[in-house]
């Protein structure tokens, strides 16, 4: 039996640096038309989950909260806000062109990024923040953060050890379904 309530988890909607690829970590920008038209999705997928007694918890990051805004809209309220959702801290590299951090730090490619960055949090303490997170859950809810962020929560909710977090499937637009240590993406469709 799991030690952990049913979540679904989003990561919030394509930004403006998403879109010019542009590493955000703690940094923000606003979600472009194609990020609302995904957490509208999103809310149309969720729509049709019975979310009775869930919660809502965000990111207090502005396109994480934003995209959370939309996607619970008419579905959960509160929306309530954790910075333990908040996205992986890149350090030196957050603001810079992901490209040309790549180039410049021999980094094999982004995903790399986030454990190498100088000054950054690295992926053993993003473990220990999202664990924290997890245990301190007590009921089912609905989570919107970030794409490393949502990684890690879903690696230790499947069970899977911190060197498969290259593995975790991501996206934007999504919504995971996560219970009894298993892992179902959600669409439109079926």
């Amino acid at each position: 039996m799991s030690t952990f309530p049913p979540l679904y988890i989003l990561r919030h909607g394509q930004t403006e640096w998403n879109a010019a690829g542009r590493l955000q970590g703690r940094f923000d920008s606003a979600l472009t038309p194609d990020g609302l038209a995904q957490a509208r999705r999103q809310n149309a997928i969720l729509s049709r989950q019975n979310l009775h007694g869930f919660v809502a918890i965000s990111s207090p990051q502005g396109r994480a909260l934003e995209t959370a805004k939309i996607a619970v809209q008419g579905l959960i309220s509160p929306l309530e806000t954790d910075s333990a959702l908040t996205e992986i801290g890149l350090g030196e590299w957050a603001g810079k062109s992901r490209a040309e951090v790549i180039a410049q730090s021999g980094a094999r490619d982004g995903f790399d990024l986030y454990e190498l960055a100088p000054e950054g949090e690295g992926f053993a303490a993003l473990h220990q923040r999202c664990l924290g997170f997890l245990r301190g859950l007590k009921r089912p809810g609905v989570l919107v953060t970030h794409g490393i962020t949502s990684r890690m929560l879903r690696l230790i909710l499947t069970g899977r050890p911190i060197g498969a977090l290259r593995e975790i499937e991501g996206g934007q637009g999504i919504v995971f379904h996560l219970e009894d240590s298993k892992q179902k993406r959600l669409t439109l469709r079926g």
